[in-house]
């Protein structure tokens, strides 16, 4: 039989400490990937922007998550090129009546892009907390274990 000693106390104490502080850490992260990743779903969802109808991915349908976002993203790339035969905005004359065109564009893309960074950001602290609850728990399991090991 083994007997607990002080110092054996102390760290399963403190390992159980860390497991909590770990799983309420994991669940920080995963609830707030949740909500940026709903709260940018349903942001682009209101502004009503669907896919173009030419686009070879995902035409027609409204753009509310990464993969839709990139793809109009995309495409208004692709038209605008086309409606300043392939100059981009900094390459285009001052006085050329398609430069507020191409700038438009381009704000309009990176917007898209942002939306698009923000679900990567989001679905990497989801990730990231399941991680840390997972993690956690281990410790706190370990904890637990060792402490009736040794009583």
């Amino acid at each position: 039989m083994t007997t607990t000693t002080a110092s054996t106390r102390v760290s399963t104490k403190s390992a159980r400490i860390a497991a909590i502080v770990t799983m309420a850490a994991g669940l920080i992260l995963a609830i707030g990937g949740a909500a940026t990743w709903f709260t940018v779903q349903g942001n682009l969802a209101d502004e009503r922007i669907t896919v173009s109808d030419d686009s070879p991915r995902f035409a027609g349908d409204k753009v509310n998550g990464p993969f839709t976002a990139f793809q109009e993203a995309q495409m208004i790339e692709k038209h605008y090129l086309e409606s300043t035969e392939g100059k981009t905005y900094a390459e285009l004359d001052r006085e050329d009546p398609v430069r507020q065109t191409a700038m438009t564009a381009s704000f309009l893309r990176a917007s898209l892009f942002t939306s698009v960074v923000s679900f990567g950001v989001a679905a990497m602290a989801f990730g990231l907390g399941l991680v840390l609850i997972i993690a956690g728990y281990g410790l706190y399991s370990l904890a637990r274990a060792t402490q009736v090991r040794t009583t």
